[in-house]
């Protein structure tokens, strides 16, 4: 199925996507750890992704480490010329498969180099920097020094377009006095909706939000309303996590993630499911009993 149009498109740095991306974190082992389950599913995934009319996707070299963009490589390249691959740097993984803080001058280098060569590019389209503060969530501190090597890196022709990722109000802010910021991507969803006053502030700027672990992520989104609602509208509660973030603002762009064929064509379908005001008024209160109400 060609779900072309996937819920319309927006501007991500200099080049138009379709809203409906898709993410690779789960191509890689448990955890995003090591080689995947089954290679030849990978690598299946991305080839319909593409071929459904993804346009968008989003990876990162320390996913597995490197064996993301290896198979990435491997199902798509040579790109078609519409494919906009983000990735992202400033982490690293230990050997037992810890997250780790990467964010010297070395490191970022050598990070950007490795994105190149797993993904046999000469230029990376859009690179965040994600904010190592906080491992789990943004944190505060100066993100001036590895946003700097950033810029230098795209001064120097290996990087078109810079975001930053996992950051709060205060690092958007340092990171606009440097350079120019193509997409903001924090964790956001139904249930986590502490940015809900920065994604329209970015709309209004033109700067894409790109929600990272839009169905929950390591924890899938769990709620009897989001059932609920789902089942009175014939949909998957997935589907109708996506397309309320679909019509929550028109400059998100998503990012789901899934190793399996058949979660990637539900994800796809979920652009073309409108929800009525109705449903939206009744999914806007599961934040609220997440504890995390919208702001």
């Amino acid at each position: 199925m060609n779900h072309t149009n996937l819920g319309g498109s927006f501007r991500l740095g200099d080049r138009e996507v379709r809203r409906m991306g898709y993410g690779a974190m789960q191509l890689a082992g448990p955890g995003v750890f090591g080689p995947p389950r089954d290679r030849p599913g990978a690598l299946a995934v991305l080839r319909e992704a593409v071929a459904s009319g993804v346009n968008h996707i989003d990876t990162s070299d320390f996913y597995g480490p490197h064996l993301t963009n290896q198979l990435i490589r491997e199902a798509l390249h040579p790109y078609p010329d519409d494919l906009v691959i983000v990735t992202k740097i400033s982490a690293r993984r230990g050997a037992d498969g810890a997250w780790l803080p990467a964010m010297s001058r070395p490191e970022l280098i050598q990070a950007v180099h490795d994105n190149l060569r797993n993904l046999g590019l000469d230029v990376l389209e859009v690179v965040n920097l994600r904010s190592m503060h906080g491992i789990h969530g943004p944190a505060e501190g100066s993100i001036e020094e590895p946003l700097t090597v950033l810029a230098q890196l795209q001064s120097q022709g290996l990087v078109r377009h810079i975001g930053v990722s996992n950051v709060t109000r205060t690092q958007i802010a340092q990171a606009r006095s440097l350079c120019a910021i193509a997409c903001v991507q924090n964790f956001y969803n139904l249930a986590q909706r502490a940015d809900d006053a920065l994604i329209g502030e970015l709309a209004r700027s033109g700067t894409a939000y790109v929600p990272f672990f839009p169905l929950g992520g390591f924890t899938p989104l769990q709620s009897t309303t989001l059932n609920e609602v789902a089942a009175g509208l014939g949909a998957t509660p997935m589907q109708v996590a996506l397309a309320w973030l679909q019509q929550r603002a028109p400059n998100l762009l998503l990012i789901p993630g899934t190793s399996s064929l058949a979660h990637l064509r539900e994800n796809l379908a979920a652009a073309t499911l409108t929800l009525p005001p109705q449903a939206v008024t009744v999914l806007d209160r599961i934040a609220a009993e997440a504890g995390t109400p919208p702001h």
